[in-house]
């Protein structure tokens, strides 16, 4: 009786909770129906702090800031939606918006297409996502396997093995992409310059020579933090040092 009574409360915290979350998003998209973008995105934070994380709520929380011109934080948060789910078209399609905004124009060094075939198509989904295809093609191979041992045929049996051995290999492949994508989510470098202008210098504090210029909005991916210094790259392969609080780690 005591446990039918605990797993009813816990049943009712939960619907409580997410009754209240539902209450705190829709307040925040009635500011945000009603033009008030700025408290719409206080609103979006709030949630995101004490209700969890969702694409969904970064994605609104982007075309908040979008809407006040803060294109660091619209970026940073179109970013954010993105690595939570991949294929998110319309934060995608608003992420290019917002970085026409950016002034800084850096054309990526070239690298070599098959590689960046691979990191696209990791990319492509998440890492519970391609664990979930990783296991649907084991149990294929599982069954190649049952036919292999079982088939009534030898060009049964022949052909069982040769698929089989297709599908653990591409088993193997997709649960590595799905260790690759997770090393990604945790130990991602990718950060968005949130101020307006910052100025990278030659060594970590400010007597260090002026390198490059770079604006609010621009990415970038951080090498190595030293004190209040972090060292960045970016994509045509220039590195220089800026202070960590001008940039935001996606």
């Amino acid at each position: 009786m005591k446990r039918i009574a605990l797993f009813l409360s816990l049943i009712l915290c939960f619907c409580l909770a997410s009754f209240a979350q539902s209450n705190a998003v829709k307040l925040a998209n009635d500011m945000y129906a009603k033009s008030n973008y700025t408290d719409a995105a206080k609103q979006y934070e709030k949630v995101l702090s004490t209700e969890g994380v969702a694409p969904e709520l970064y994605y609104n929380l982007g075309n908040a800031y979008f809407k006040v011109n803060e294109v660091g934080l619209s970026i940073l948060n179109y970013e954010r939606a993105l690595r939570l789910s991949p294929r998110f078209d319309d934060a995608r399609y608003n992420l290019e918006l917002a970085q026409l905004k950016v002034i800084d124009n850096i054309v990526p060094t070239p690298s070599f297409f098959l590689g960046r075939w691979i990191e696209n198509l990791i990319k492509f989904m998440t890492s519970n996502q391609w664990l979930i295809v990783s296991v649907s093609i084991f149990i294929l191979f599982l069954l190649s396997a049952f036919l292999f041992v079982f088939g009534s045929s030898r060009q049964l049996r022949k052909s069982s093995f040769y698929i089989g051995l297709a599908f653990l290999g591409l088993s193997l492949v997709t649960v590595v992409f799905s260790g690759v994508r997770k090393d990604q989510m945790l130990n991602h470098r990718e950060a968005i310059v949130m101020s307006g202008v910052i100025t990278a210098k030659s060594s970590p504090d400010k007597s260090g020579t002026d390198l490059f210029q770079l604006h609010e909005g621009t990415k970038v991916i951080i090498k190595s933090t030293l004190g209040n210094w972090t060292e960045i790259t970016l994509g045509n392969g220039s590195i220089g040092w800026v202070e960590q609080k001008s940039i935001e780690k996606i």
